[in-house]
């Protein structure tokens, strides 16, 4: 794949209906497989025991552990047929629709930045996102290979992707910045935007927290690759507490009995569980969790511990 062909003028994403009104066939690769992918929700499918439901999420919002994914798949195809480019800031996700656009923030630096979902996973050691390797950079977590993250789908912006999709990759309605396409600084001097314009220095984070409404995106920059939009390499500072807790949650259960059976079986494993109650669509949960874990990877040797225990639906949360 040669990067940034075709159109390499700085656009911002802008009207679902102006995106499906402007339709036309997607760009090829010399063997005749197009490059700018498909719409793809795709059906229920289990790896490794445990089953991931794909569905259009538009209120989407998670906090976990993401990890990068890079050589090894560059110049691959992508669970929607696009080629991957471990360059651009792309990611893979277990169900959320491809494509979208989702802001994804470092819970540890308050890095966020916006990338395209366009494939499948991670399905090692409850990953809630794998980032492209450029993604990774720009967050800061590429050393380390993992970071304490919170992934928010940006609802119209996906919504209008998604409807160019749908309509064999168009394209869009786009408004021109002027200047050149913004560019990721090096690592010391990472772009960030924010109310007063562009700084060329990281700003202290403050506490906040995670659940937090998104800030209103307005627009996303990007530009036109090979028919598809790409989100430009800008990192915005986001305001995120000191330190995030990293927990394993069983389940959110709405009846006393299911929430008794998870610590049952948690207590025949030597783990001793947590309940706390939350809201969701009108109804009362029950979270049930271990933790507060003091690493990564102490989570990720728990979290494969329950899953064994047959506690399959169990995910590594931050909070």
């Amino acid at each position: 794949m040669r990067r940034w062909r075709g159109v390499s003028r700085v656009v911002v994403l802008v009207g679902v209906a102006a995106l499906a009104a402007c339709a036309q066939k997607p760009a090829v690769t010399g063997s005749g497989l197009p490059t700018s992918g498909v719409y793809k929700v795709g059906k229920p499918y289990q790896i490794n025991g445990v089953w991931y439901y794909p569905k259009e999420d538009y209120s989407y919002d998670e906090t976990g552990i993401a990890s990068w994914y890079g050589p090894g798949f560059h110049e691959k195809n992508t669970a929607n047929g696009e080629i991957y480019d471990q360059n651009e800031l792309t990611a893979a996700h277990k169900t959320l629709p491809m494509p979208s656009l989702v802001r994804v923030t470092n819970l540890d630096n308050g890095r966020a930045i916006v990338v395209r979902i366009n494939d499948r996973g991670p399905y090692a050691n409850g990953r809630i996102i794998d980032m492209s390797r450029r993604g990774a950079q720009l967050l800061g977590f590429d050393g380390p290979g993992t970071a304490k993250v919170r992934v928010q789908i940006l609802a119209e912006e996906s919504r209008a992707i998604a409807a160019a999709a749908r309509q064999g990759t168009p394209a869009p309605m786009l408004a021109e910045l002027d200047g050149p396409p913004p560019k990721a600084a090096p690592r010391g001097r990472i772009e960030v935007t924010g109310p007063a314009g562009p700084v060329t220095t990281l700003a202290a984070a403050r506490p906040a927290v995670v659940g937090a409404p998104i800030p209103p995106p307005a627009t996303v920059a990007g530009t036109m690759s090979e028919g598809r939009f790409v989100p430009a390499p800008v990192v915005a500072q986001l305001p995120v507490k000191a330190h995030e807790a990293i927990y394993v949650q069983v389940g959110a259960f709405g009846s006393e009995e299911n929430v008794a059976k998870a610590r049952a079986r948690l207590s025949a494993i030597g783990q001793h569980a947590s309940v706390s109650r939350t809201r969701s669509a009108g109804m009362t949960l029950h979270r049930v969790r271990v933790g507060p874990l003091d690493s990564v990877d102490r989570a990720d040797s728990l979290l494969n511990q329950i899953i064994q225990a047959g506690l399959t639906e169990a995910k590594i949360v931050v909070d």
